[in-house]
């Protein structure tokens, strides 16, 4: 199988990044890692990419692509076990920043922090490397757990040695590392939840799919408080890629997690599976929560790009409090 270094769906472009002229900032980008068909190929040993830290004008800072394309959350990239990534991280902002990330393996020089002497300073740029392992067997019998799973990335640094001030501020991405032969989404969505907001926003993001597509969620949660994500009329099992391997996986299907400060999850499932098309909410279950604005929606459509019900107007306008500030994805 021919491997290349970016798939189709990389970098595509959303209505909400069509609406950034309103929208406090675009939808993030994406570094594929997998080929253009339905499964993760074979690892393509080193790549090389380079992420931007930028001021927003609203005073936040975030990770993007390009110079001057900076996202919240930042580009989610993708890997397959084996792979190698240096990602040169060049620093726009007017503070010291860094790139630390979980779940994969890095040398301390690597490690984004002040302590490892990892950090960039203003106008600076870093080199850090990334890299991924297959699950094998030790020379005890045990087994070493594989780098796939769904992981994040985030600054270290800015406001405190912990980077609290980064993360508030917007420096953080999602990472997904997939096996040789896993699935491929149609769509991945990422959904931070970072004290009581959602992706930085005060009103949770709308995102869009068609009937019968494959969407991948991202879930990831930073800041000082726990949540629970939920999501009506879909679920999805509790491994690692959310999906059943077969009649006898006894993994638990849910549409219900909690999950805290660090932790994150992903899973697929098929949008409106035997559900339909329709306005289906996602929120944090923790009630008070939900009521403050950490709820969106999830919409399905039909073949046409509509839901019955429902006018184009009211799917691009829609918010769960009626607030602005959130963005649909996928129209």
């Amino acid at each position: 199988m021919t491997r290349r270094l970016f798939s189709r769906r990389a970098f595509t472009t959303t209505a909400a990044a069509a609406a950034a002229a309103i929208a406090p900032f675009a939808v993030a980008s994406q570094v594929k890692a997998a080929p253009a068909d339905k499964t993760a190929g074979k690892p393509g040993g080193l790549r090389r990419i380079t992420l931007y830290a930028e001021k927003l004008p609203d005073g936040q800072l975030a990770y993007g692509l390009e110079p001057g394309k900076p996202t919240i959350p930042g580009p989610l990239i993708e890997m397959i076990e084996g792979e190698t990534l240096e990602i040169e991280l060049v620093n726009n902002t007017d503070v010291t920043a860094s790139l630390h990330v979980h779940g994969v393996d890095y040398e301390t020089n690597s490690d984004g922090t002040r302590m490892n002497n990892s950090v960039v300073e203003p106008g600076g740029r870093y080199v850090y490397t990334w890299r991924t392992h297959a699950q094998t067997s030790r020379p005890d019998g045990t087994i070493e757990p594989g780098s796939a799973g769904y992981w994040h990335y985030h600054d270290h640094v800015v406001g405190t040695d912990h980077g609290t001030g980064g993360i508030l501020r917007g420096l953080y991405g999602p990472l997904v590392v997939r096996r040789t032969g896993d699935v491929l989404p149609d769509k991945t969505f990422t959904v931070v939840f970072n004290d009581m907001k959602t992706n930085n926003l005060t009103q949770a993001p709308d995102f869009t799919a068609k009937l019968g597509e494959r969407v991948e969620f991202v879930v990831i949660t930073h800041g000082n408080f726990f949540h629970t994500f939920h999501i009506h009329a879909h679920r999805w099992a509790d491994n690692r890629t959310g999906l059943l391997e077969g009649p006898q996986d006894q993994s638990r299907v849910i549409d219900t997690k909690t999950t805290g400060p660090a932790e994150s999850f992903g899973f697929q499932v098929i949008a409106g599976e035997r559900v339909g098309p329709g306005m289906w909410m996602y929120h944090c279950h923790v009630q008070s929560h939900s009521d403050m604005g950490m709820a969106g929606t999830f919409w399905v459509t039909d073949a046409h790009g509509n839901v019955p019900g429902h006018s184009m107007d009211e799917m691009s306008g829609h918010s769960m409090s009626g607030m602005s500030g959130h963005s649909m994805d996928g129209m």
